[in-house]
């Protein structure tokens, strides 16, 4: 079987993980890019030798208040994302080992990457308590495609042992 010439056959998981931390730092880049273009003129540019100082700085570099918003967001997207990092990673790690179809693994995958791709969005441009819930959705979405690996995996290692 193929889509967009990849053989689903395959196992493609180990591939996903890369994309994931591409999209978990995505957000962080678009926070800079967002600072620098909407910073005040004459005021400091994102400052890379100390680029933790920046969140404080957002106040000093006379952001619109939306944007200030919108760069938290950003920043907090990221935050999440690289927090949310490891769990994926270990469940692909889980998964391997156990041995679970391809199919199982690149559905989950997918269902990961797309549940980070449509949190960061949503927390980005997030502004009201629907699209919170929704974010939420997403959130939850990736954790429970997560877990389901584990619990897979779990289920299959149990079941060899006996």
């Amino acid at each position: 079987m193929s889509f967009l010439g990849l053989d689903l056959t395959r196992n493609y998981s180990f591939y996903a993980i890369p994309i994931a931390w591409g999209l978990a730092i995505a957000p962080h880049l678009y926070a800079v890019a967002l600072f620098d273009k909407e910073r005040a003129p004459g005021t400091a540019k994102w400052d890379v030798c100390n680029p933790r100082k920046n969140e404080s700085n957002v106040k000093e570099a006379k952001l619109s208040p939306a944007i200030q918003d919108r760069f938290l967001r950003s920043e907090a997207a990221n935050t999440n994302g690289t927090i949310n990092f490891p769990i994926f990673i270990g469940a692909i790690i889980a998964g391997n080992y156990a041995k679970l179809s391809s199919k199982t693994l690149n559905t989950i995958s997918a269902i990961y990457l797309i549940s980070r791709v449509a949190y960061n969005v949503l927390y980005i441009n997030n502004t009201s308590r629907s699209v919170g819930l929704a974010r939420t959705a997403s959130f939850f979405t990736g954790i429970i495609a997560c877990f389901t690996v584990f619990v897979k995996a779990g289920n299959r290692v149990y079941d060899a042992v006996l």
